[in-house]
């Protein structure tokens, strides 16, 4: 999937663009700004948008991104707000606007993982590892590679980790030590119990 690809890129660019200590909610806003700038770097943000990534109240975050040099702040009086982002690598993005736009609506719903409702770190470890998951399989990745993404130490994003399995959001996950890889299994489906179809079965018409 383009989407997945593009928003793992993203991620990637910004774990090195923005500084080490860059909050995890920072990070998502940064990822939704980037992907939605138009060529002159001119980004409008729906209060919609903010609401649904729980970040509705933001304005530090905004800080947070201004100080790092990566944005002007917006006019927090104005819906939507507008702002123009500093980073100049941002502005040769391709492909082009319209499928940028389709990578960060993926990224609010990353399938096959499900976003957990909860702190921004463990949403932000959860969209890291669906960018680097394109099957249902098993997956790897570098565990240096995943904390970079993540903003976290290797051993905070183990922690992340087995919060995600904690909340069903990941099956299964290990850390090899000596290669530094960390694999991990996606949730498998689960089929509908027989309560579930005896209730579609109560709701078909009768002859």
């Amino acid at each position: 999937m383009p989407e997945r690809v593009r928003v793992r890129e993203m991620l990637t660019y910004l774990g090195t663009a923005l500084p080490r200590f860059t909050s995890p909610a920072a990070r998502l806003l940064a990822l939704q700004c980037a992907l939605r700038s138009d060529a002159r770097g001119r980004v409008r943000i729906p209060a919609g948008l903010l609401r649904g990534m729980r970040l509705r109240q933001s304005g530090e975050l905004w800080l947070e991104l201004a100080h790092a040099g990566w944005l002007e702040l917006p006019d927090f009086r104005a819906l939507p707000l507008q702002l123009r982002l500093l980073d100049a690598a941002v502005l040769d993005q391709a492909p082009g606007r319209s499928a940028r736009r389709r990578a960060a609506h993926w990224a609010l719903r990353p399938a096959p993982l499900t976003l957990p409702p909860a702190a921004p770190a463990l949403r932000l470890a959860a969209l890291v590892l669906a960018s680097h998951s394109p099957t249902e399989a098993e997956h790897s990745s570098d565990m240096d590679v995943l904390a970079r993404l993540c903003g976290h130490s290797p051993q905070q994003t183990g922690e992340l980790l087995d919060r995600l399995v904690t909340t069903s959001t990941l099956g299964a996950w290990q850390h090899n030590r000596v290669t530094d890889e960390v694999s991990w299994q996606l949730p498998q489906p689960q089929a509908p119990t027989h309560a579930c179809q005896q209730h579609r079965w109560d709701r078909m018409p009768q002859p």
